[in-house]
């Protein structure tokens, strides 16, 4: 029975290396996985997922407003999709998410997400809230903090280095930008 999956973690817990695992698995027993990639964020490069120990693979771009239940029929037409792997899932948008429940629904296709639950001010994004409302199966991918305990959280940083609680939700970056941490240290970098 195909089911909805959402895998989230904060930053740097491994679920672009993951999603491209699950689909090395799918291609390997001769089945048909297809990889999604918000189209806002190009750090790997137009079309590509990449993972930060070197993997990578070509994916199909989503944008706001793609209808991915048509887009998921259409690709079925000229080729069975067996397993649908969304990569930066949080950038989905709520009807977004409902389309790929009807992927799973009606057309009985697993659809793996994998994404951040929260921004660096500790709020949903909205395909992640989705996502909790809608998945079948959570899967939290853990991740440390310097100090040793789990990372749930995410710290945006400005040039020098200094944590900013302010800006817009949606900044594409790396470890430049980004630091995961935990809870405690969230709220110490930020004064809170």
């Amino acid at each position: 029975m195909a089911q909805m999956y959402f895998y989230y973690s904060a930053m740097n817990a491994g679920k672009s290396t993951t999603l491209l695992q699950s689909s090395f698995n799918y291609q390997e027993r001769g089945m048909n996985p297809v990889i999604f990639t918000a189209a806002i964020d190009d750090r790997a490069g137009v079309g590509y997922v990449s993972s930060r120990i070197g993997l990578e693979a070509q994916a199909e771009l989503y944008a706001p407003g793609d209808d991915l239940y048509v887009r998921v029929c259409e690709m079925n037409q000229s080729e069975k999709v067996d397993c649908i792997l969304v990569d930066e899932c949080q950038f989905l948008s709520k009807a977004q998410v409902y389309q790929l429940t009807e992927v799973v629904d009606k057309l009985r296709v697993p659809v793996l997400c994998y994404g951040l639950r929260t921004d660096f001010r500790g709020e949903l994004f909205e395909g992640s809230q989705a996502l909790l409302a809608l998945a079948d199966k959570l899967v939290e991918l853990k991740t440390i903090c310097h100090c040793g305990r789990k990372a749930n959280m995410v710290i945006r940083t400005d040039a020098e280095g200094n944590a900013i609680a302010d800006g817009d939700q949606v900044v594409i970056g790396g470890n430049e930008r980004y630091v995961s941490v935990c809870r405690k240290h969230y709220k110490e970098a930020l004064g809170l």
